[in-house]
């Protein structure tokens, strides 16, 4: 179901009825990575998350690390940070 670069790769399934009554399959919470702060980069106007990631995963899909580092929900809160933490490897 999500390529095997995806956080959730591998993650168990469950089903919930939602309001309507219906038996929906959803996927569960993964628990968070263990995730080590590599350093910090000092973002530059124009730089989005998916940039830096490419940059230093080599995956811009990996996104969500440095904000799951940075302990936001949305990758969007740190759209006005100066220094962005950067997890090491991958």
């Amino acid at each position: 179901m999500f390529d095997r670069t995806s956080r959730y790769y591998g993650v168990p399934t469950g089903t919930v009825t939602d309001h309507r009554g219906r038996t929906v399959q959803v996927v569960l919470v993964p628990d968070a990575p263990k995730l080590q702060l590599r350093g910090e980069h000092l973002r530059r106007q124009g730089q989005r998350l998916d940039h830096l990631a490419g940059f230093y995963f080599g995956d811009p899909h990996g996104y969500w690390k440095i904000a799951e580092l940075a302990n936001v929900m949305h990758p969007e809160a740190l759209s006005e940070a100066r220094a962005i933490p950067i997890p090491i490897g991958t």
